[in-house]
């Protein structure tokens, strides 16, 4: 038996590796013996690595989540890539229905309170995910951190001079895991547990912020996957007065976001549609979210968006908004 080192195998992989064209069976093929490569032992043998990348293949063959989560942990072998967490999208132009001036009635910066927001304006979302550890309780369980920024940008409203109304932050550290059973006649999927703080960076009265613990819960059968995303809200202490840095921005904001979200997503072929429903029974208020991903032309894909309901944004977190875009994506959710 043949034993070869590591820096042999990465340059024959790199070889092998030609270039971005090359096929995406072949791209995952090489980014697994790059990602095993890191953490193999001197007596493990290239056999040794390519049978646990094909295992790994043959595992996820058919899946949907499993095969994301396979291009998710080859491009974790190279280096200059990032990983994206939720999709990547811009939109350069949506139309807001009824524009939530209540929070901009005192002035925002250039927006004095005599001037109104415009209905037109830009949206876009860039989020992304980072492998912290791997294989702690299961053989392919990973922690990650994650970070997205969703921002809405008055691009077109000269008058106040094109600022950006809102960006919202949201921080995470999640632990995830491929489920091996699923219920209701489903396939495995997935299981996510984490933590998460979402804020929109500001202070005063235009402060928005929320601290999370969720769970995550993803099946799928055949081109369908289904998610269920349950949370529990960490308790913060009031404020003694609107202005204090320190105390809840928004106590009532679970009246409005709910408890869950529930999202399915179907993809066949180069189309993908999801839709998110958000819901709170007690207050009978939620949202629902429908999008779609279509190709365009020489790779690039377009993307259409459709929004009702609360929580688009923080600061619209109490405010019913409609909304409708279309623009460019820049990653899929599967």
């Amino acid at each position: 038996m043949i034993h070869i080192t590591r820096p042999v195998v990465l340059l024959a992989v790199l070889l092998a590796k030609g270039s971005l064209a090359a096929e995406p069976e072949q791209l995952l093929s090489e980014g697994c013996l790059l990602r095993e490569l890191r953490t193999a032992g001197d007596d493990v043998t290239v056999g040794d690595l390519r049978q646990r990348c094909a295992e790994e293949a043959e595992l996820s063959d058919g899946s949907l989540l499993l095969e994301r989560l396979q291009r998710e942990r080859a491009a974790e072998g190279i280096r200059s890539l990032l990983t994206s967490h939720r999709r990547n999208y811009l939109i350069p132009a949506s139309y807001l229905d009824e524009p939530n001036e209540k929070p901009f009635e005192t002035g925002f910066g250039d927006v004095a309170s005599d001037e109104d927001l415009d209905h037109v304006e830009a949206k876009f979302q860039l989020s992304i995910k980072f492998s912290l550890a791997e294989s702690l309780l299961t053989h392919r369980d990973r922690i990650y951190f994650g970070f997205t920024a969703l921002s809405f940008w008055q691009s077109y409203n000269r008058n106040v001079s094109a600022p950006f109304r809102e960006t919202d932050y949201e921080p995470e550290l999640f632990w995830t895991t491929p489920l091996d059973w699923g219920p209701l006649g489903l396939d495995a999927g997935l299981f996510t547990l984490g933590v998460s703080h979402q804020s929109n960076g500001r202070g005063g009265a235009l402060s928005r912020s929320w601290n999370r613990v969720y769970a995550n819960l993803m099946f799928e059968k055949d081109n369908l996957v289904i998610g269920l995303k349950p949370w529990w809200r960490i308790p913060e202490e009031e404020k003694d007065g609107p202005l204090d840095a320190i105390g809840d921005d928004n106590p009532d904001i679970e009246d409005y976001l709910g408890h869950f979200e529930l999202t399915t997503v179907y993809r066949r072929g180069d189309h993908e549609w999801s839709l998110l429903l958000r819901s709170n029974f007690d207050s009978g208020k939620g949202a629902a979210q429908l999008e779609w991903a279509f190709p365009l032309w020489r790779g690039v894909r377009g993307f259409a968006q459709y929004f009702n309901g609360y929580g688009e944004s923080l600061i619209d977190y109490d405010a019913h908004i409609e909304r409708i875009g279309v623009g460019i994506l820049l990653s899929d959710l599967l």
